[in-house]
């Protein structure tokens, strides 16, 4: 499995990593979105872009307020083919919002319609194109990749603010 991740991390390209930062990086606000275990990665993205000092939400919760120009959706679609995400995806761009795309297939038609589109090639279930085969289960690889590629964007943006982990965790939920 650790070779599987190195495998995928080694094509993850840089340009698209750094374009993902800069959408990031000068959002107005971040909403993030995925299903499953794909979403389970977003949502910890999503966690870390709060401590970090974002405006960010989870684009399932019902306190979600709405979308608007300057907003980034940052959206999990492995395959780039689920149906609800890419429904979602389209309201989200006609009410002028930004979007990241991170998938395993770039040639699906959101991530195509996407701002900025991060691959992440790994095997994913329903996925298709050039991945790096996994002896895992279904999307296994995609989703362990994703987030280890979402915490690699957390210490480019760290480093970018100038921010100290003690900074992240200052804002961390004090209540628990």
């Amino acid at each position: 499995m650790a070779a599987e991740l190195a495998a995928v991390l080694a094509r993850v390209d840089e340009d698209q990593f750094v374009a993902a930062a800069d959408l990031i990086d000068e959002a107005k606000r971040v909403f993030v979105l995925g299903v499953g275990r794909e979403g389970l990665a977003g949502r910890a993205f999503a966690m870390r872009l709060m401590h970090i000092g974002f405006e960010v939400h989870w684009g399932w919760d019902d306190t979600t307020p709405a979308v608007t120009p300057g907003d980034v959706l940052v959206l999990v679609n492995g395959s780039g083919r689920i149906g609800h995400l890419d429904y979602v995806f389209r309201l989200a761009m006609a009410a002028g919002a930004q979007s990241l795309v991170v998938t395993a297939d770039p040639n699906a038609p959101t991530p195509r319609a996407a701002n900025a589109t991060l691959v992440v090639p790994a095997t994913v279930y329903r996925g298709e194109g050039d991945l790096v085969p996994s002896i895992q289960p279904m999307g296994s690889l995609f989703e362990q990749a994703t987030g280890v590629v979402f915490d690699l964007l957390v210490l480019e943006l760290v480093e970018r603010r100038g921010l100290a982990f003690t900074d992240l965790a200052a804002r961390h939920r004090n209540f628990e």
